[in-house]
């Protein structure tokens, strides 16, 4: 009787094991973002993005999407498209990196997956910060365009708007005057 309780012991054990074991042994190589799942660049420019625990030497697929990606560059492979991609192979150790160059006018999001032929696949978002200032209307000289009042226009509505205000101020005050004068000649 004991030694059947600890072939059970033992069988719950290495079951135990088994169900904790196999996630972490499924999951050897998850991909992920060398750095963080975000970088900022601005438009035009270029960044190198890492990604590690892809399988040794694992095909791996980099693919930039987003508004006008079709202008940029993943490692210098340009489609017309609206996406761009390469593949590389991964290092020893599993680790990747693209170079990526936005198109000049980029503007907003865009997003860079890694996949890899058996690890799976990551994703790093690359923002473009808004550009200061805007294109100026017609001369694009980089300001914004003047919306809004124009103080100086608006001098001659106020001297305009104050004559007239005298005005009636002045007609009230010389209406009463004459509607006491009449009412005392009249007493």
């Amino acid at each position: 009787m004991k030694n059947r309780l600890i072939k059970a012991a033992a069988a719950s054990a290495i079951a135990a094991a088994a169900v904790f074991a196999a996630p972490a042994i499924a999951n050897a190589y998850t991909p992920a973002p060398v750095g963080g799942s975000s970088v900022t660049v601005t438009a035009g420019g270029t960044v190198t993005v890492a990604f590690n625990n892809f399988e040794p030497n694992e095909t791996v697929t980099g693919t930039l999407t987003g508004e006008n990606a079709a202008a940029g560059s993943v490692a210098f492979v340009k489609f017309a498209v609206t996406s761009t991609s390469t593949t590389k192979a991964a290092n020893a150790a599993g680790e990747v990196a693209f170079q990526v160059t936005l198109p000049a006018n980029a503007t907003g999001e865009y997003t860079l997956t890694a996949a890899g032929a058996v690890s799976g696949a990551s994703s790093v978002t690359i923002a473009v910060p808004a550009a200061a200032g805007g294109t100026g209307g017609t001369g694009g000289s980089g300001t914004l365009p003047a919306t809004g009042g124009d103080n100086a226009a608006l001098l001659g509505l106020w001297i305009g708007g104050g004559a007239l205000a005298l005005a009636g101020g002045s007609i009230a005050v010389a209406s009463t005057v004459r509607r006491h004068r009449n009412a005392e000649a009249a007493a």
